[in-house]
């Protein structure tokens, strides 16, 4: 099951888009004050706008997103356990000290547990070095681990070198990367997503509160997480989930990096899921299996096979538009066995009344279809031929 929801985000993601500038000038561009921004429909997988999505920046404890990743993976694996005790080293307490703390001591093993609400609500950067070292041995081995998880994410412009974000001129990433592991940690491990949504924890007879303000002021937000640094200024990945009318719930992931205090981050993280949320819609178009035609197959066991998409399609557009929209489709001619279920066959573009593209998505094969015998085969080449 795992493997199949990692599959689905994978497949999310490579749809991900940009709405079309013909479609999003309707719509002007919110003002974020920040040093860089986007919003995500996690739905969709269209990014609604963004500035400055693939600046380099320092990502401060949006690190720990990928920390706790790697956690739920060897939770996953079973090589860790939610109950299970582990030592604290020195190194994890006496990370610096200025910065965020859970407390945990040499002397007092802590859970699994603990560590991963020290992490994601205190942003304890001592809990992070614990997990790192519970996972890997060391910081350095989970850097490593980091790195790897991060390319076969996709996040072609993000590297760590430390699993708590403290500033490093070797972890830095990008609007873009980061919304893209935002995304990965909702989809794969919502079951664990739910931390992020805790606002307070007490360990140590210590209680914190949860960084994300909006957790108090908009109900509909769940997480994810916050960060700080001289260098970063304050950032924060929000995500809210609102009705979404008859396609169910919708969820949008808003990263906004740079700004100049805790309330501002705040303030236009909540200003860009609002715009969000009261600018578009996100329509189910197709379901999975859904036949949307049965074209003919040449040379083949069968001479028809049925085309369509191997996930839910939905699709982002500003509020009035989701009715206009006129399918296209087209598909490989002549289409020749053998053909493998799942293969890309053809696409089908949206269209708007004045013939403007608005996106182009794959069409793939809803079943398998063998080659013919050699006779069968034959006859079609002589067919094929004469058409």
């Amino acid at each position: 099951m795992k493997k199949l929801i990692s599959a689905l985000a994978a497949s999310l993601l490579s749809a991900a888009m940009s709405i079309p500038s013909a479609i999003a000038q309707t719509v002007p561009d919110p003002t974020i004050a920040a040093k860089s921004w986007l919003l995500l429909d996690a739905t969709s997988g269209q990014v609604l706008a963004s500035y400055k999505p693939d600046m380099r920046i320092e990502p401060a404890s949006l690190t720990k997103i990928m920390t706790a990743y790697l956690v739920f993976d060897a939770i996953r694996d079973k090589k860790l356990d939610l109950n299970q005790m582990v030592n604290v080293s020195v190194h994890a307490w006496k990370v610096d000290a200025s910065s965020s703390k859970m407390f945990i001591d040499p002397a007092t093993p802590v859970k699994i547990d603990d560590l991963l609400h020290g992490l994601m609500v205190q942003s304890g950067n001592d809990a992070a070095v614990a997990l790192a070292e519970a996972v890997a041995g060391d910081e350095a081995t989970f850097a490593t681990l980091m790195n790897r998880e991060a390319e076969r994410m996709g996040l072609k412009a993000t590297h760590f070198s430390n699993p708590h974000g403290l500033p490093s001129p070797d972890t830095y990433s990008t609007a873009q990367d980061l919304s893209i592991l935002a995304l990965r940690e909702i989809v794969d491990y919502p079951e664990f997503y739910k931390i992020d949504s805790i606002k307070s924890y007490t360990y140590n007879k210590i209680t914190q509160p949860n960084r994300n303000r909006l957790l108090w002021l908009d109900p509909t937000v769940d997480g994810l997480k916050t960060g700080h640094t001289e260098g970063a200024g304050f950032c924060m990945i929000a995500s809210a989930k609102r009705p979404n009318g008859k396609s169910g719930d919708r969820r949008l992931i808003a990263v906004v990096l740079g700004t100049d205090s805790d309330q501002a981050r705040s303030q236009e993280s909540q200003k860009l899921l609002n715009w969000g949320f009261q600018n578009f819609d996100t329509i189910k178009m197709y379901t999975k299996g859904q036949t949307l035609a049965t074209e003919e197959v040449w040379k083949g066991s069968q001479n028809q096979i049925k085309i369509g998409f191997d996930h839910d399609v939905y699709i982002t557009v500003p509020k009035g538009v989701g009715d206009k929209l006129k399918p296209v489709l087209t598909h490989k001619d002549p289409l020749v066995a053998p053909v493998a279920a799942g293969s890309k066959v053809g696409s089908l573009t949206l269209t708007l009344p004045d013939g403007k593209s608005l996106s182009e998505l794959p069409v793939v094969a809803l079943e398998q279809v063998n080659q013919a015998s050699i006779f069968g085969r034959a006859w079609d080449s002589v067919r094929l031929w004469l058409k």
